[in-house]
């Protein structure tokens, strides 16, 4: 099957650089991602399109502009509009090409581009409105009912209007029959309970799209996690589990987060130690 892999970029935003690298000082973290004069560092929101056989399968959908300017300035959120939009646009798409919206966990700044641009006389509202939305089961019930730790991560009104659609299909095991084969997911706990990174089959070896369990090329270290990881040390555990996966199989990693880099190949060397090579800022049409 001819498979073809897009990155598309969402809003970019700028979030505190302690919180993005946890327990890791500043002098460390800052010579991969530097900071502003307010300890900000850029952070892109990033989806990846695959284009196969008359269909449109999105991953994930940035953080959107749903939000309101005051909230948009604490979160860092680039831009007034969707900027998803704009980047589909680019490829003669619209939401409504779109026929699968796979989602790894439903944090607002990886399903908020799921909705209208905010409003002072309208509530945002969900688009795509041909596509069918994957969420895995445990994540979706985390998302109804969260702890006190992450539930600003959510937006109750996406929750809603997704339930309330009639095309969200909840995932339980590493295949789904909406997407078929040369598919399957991975599931991981340590940033949130039930959060689902999708695999794809490719002739060069896998693509994994890396969600917040390594969200850019920084990342890639085992040690560095960040402060929004619900269960860091599980975290840090899958991540040396998939990195050790992906680099014995040629595979590649997709970066939602990383503000420079949309791809890369993972390498490991004589010392065990996780890197990436083939760095693509940018994915435009790759068959995999």
């Amino acid at each position: 099957m001819s498979r073809r892999l897009y990155s598309i970029r969402g809003n970019d935003q700028r979030l505190d650089g302690g919180a993005m690298f946890g327990n890791a000082p500043k002098s460390l973290w800052e010579r991969w991602a530097p900071a502003d004069s307010d300890n900000r560092i850029d952070l892109a929101t990033r989806a990846m399109l695959v284009h196969e056989e008359g269909r449109f399968i999105l991953f994930e959908a940035g953080i959107g502009a749903w939000q309101s300017p005051r909230m948009r300035e604490r979160y860092g959120v680039q831009d007034s509009t969707n900027r998803l939009i704009h980047s589909l646009d680019l490829h003669g798409l619209t939401p409504s090409d779109i026929h699968v919206v796979v989602l790894s966990h439903l944090h607002f700044d990886h399903a908020g581009g799921l909705l209208s641009d905010w409003s002072e006389d309208a509530p945002p509202r969900l688009g795509f409105p041909n596509a069918t939305f994957l969420v895995s089961r445990r994540h979706w019930e985390r998302a109804l009912s969260p702890h006190v730790r992450d539930q600003a991560s959510f937006i109750p009104e996406l929750n809603q209007q997704l339930a309330e659609s009639g095309r969200l299909a909840l995932v339980d095991d590493a295949s789904h029959p909406l997407l078929g084969p040369g598919y399957r997911f991975h599931f991981s706990d340590g940033h949130t309970p039930g959060m689902m990174l999708t695999e794809l089959d490719g002739d060069h070896g896998p693509v994994v799209f890396g969600a917040d369990l390594v969200p850019g090329r920084a990342w890639v270290h085992t040690s560095i996690s960040m402060g929004y990881d619900r269960f860091p040390e599980l975290l840090l555990d899958e991540k040396r589990t998939l990195l050790a996966s992906l680099a014995k199989r040629h595979g590649r990693l997709f970066y939602t987060h990383d503000p420079s880099t949309a791809l890369s190949h993972i390498t490991r060397d004589a010392q065990g130690r996780f890197g990436s090579a083939n760095n693509k800022g940018s994915v435009r049409g790759v068959e995999i």
